[in-house]
């Protein structure tokens, strides 16, 4: 019973990855608009009703994968912590990258698998351009009403996080918001595990293929047995 239980579960979640995942998109663009358009214009006030329903939409999901879990709730979020937080901050969804590669190549399973660096390198890389242009939303609009702020135009913002992702810190720009350094330190611990990811699979990739190479050399640059050194 417990197996077909999480069963549904599991379907659920295949099912609905992909769809979600375009929803997570329609969320940031809401969100976005949101946010640089001008106060009183109408695209701000449909960007707020969007972004509403979208989060609607995700809390749903998080209901039924619950219910159909049938675990306790707090089994439940200790279990899936990660799908509790995007819950909560919808634009950390990018996260989910593996997952909606996953819920892909599961309909396409005649298509040859990719080696597994590249994928780490396309995947955390795109999920470090999505996580970074949300980050840089959301400490823009902590950081623009505090007059003290160094942060008052959308550019200083994105700045401001390249600088987290990447760990240089200039220190020209910097939050001083609560919530703008919450979403630095967020910054800080997501993107300094994508980054890294990047590097070192990048690595990884690159000593594998020299390393092909020198196997499929031919030894052609051998002495031979009876030639003088």
């Amino acid at each position: 019973m417990h197996a077909e239980a999480e069963g549904r579960d599991v379907a659920w979640e295949r099912r609905t990855e992909i769809p979600l995942f375009y929803l997570s998109l329609v969320f940031l663009a809401g969100y976005a608009v949101r946010v640089l358009a001008h106060a009183h214009s109408l695209w701000r006030d449909i960007a707020a009703i969007t972004v509403v329903l979208t989060w609607l939409c995700f809390i749903v999901d998080y209901v039924v994968r619950l219910v159909l879990s049938r675990q306790r709730p707090l089994r439940f979020v200790r279990r899936h912590w990660l799908d509790t937080v995007i819950v909560i901050l919808p634009t950390l969804r990018a996260l989910r990258m593996v997952k909606v590669h996953d819920a892909v190549m599961a309909k396409r399973r005649d298509r040859p698998h990719r080696s597994l660096y590249p994928r780490v390198i396309t995947y955390a890389g795109l999920s470090s351009l999505l996580l970074g242009f949300s980050g840089s939303l959301g400490l823009f609009d902590s950081e623009r009403r505090d007059p003290h702020s160094p942060i008052q135009t959308f550019g200083d913002s994105l700045w401001c996080v390249v600088q987290t992702l990447t760990t240089v810190g200039y220190g020209d720009v910097a939050p001083v918001t609560v919530s703008g350094r919450l979403i630095a330190t967020a910054l800080m611990m997501f993107g300094l595990g994508l980054l890294g990811a990047v590097t070192g699979s990048f690595s990884s990739w690159l000593i594998q293929i020299f390393r092909r190479d020198d196997e499929e050399e031919p030894p052609g640059d051998a002495p031979s047995p009876g030639a003088p050194h």
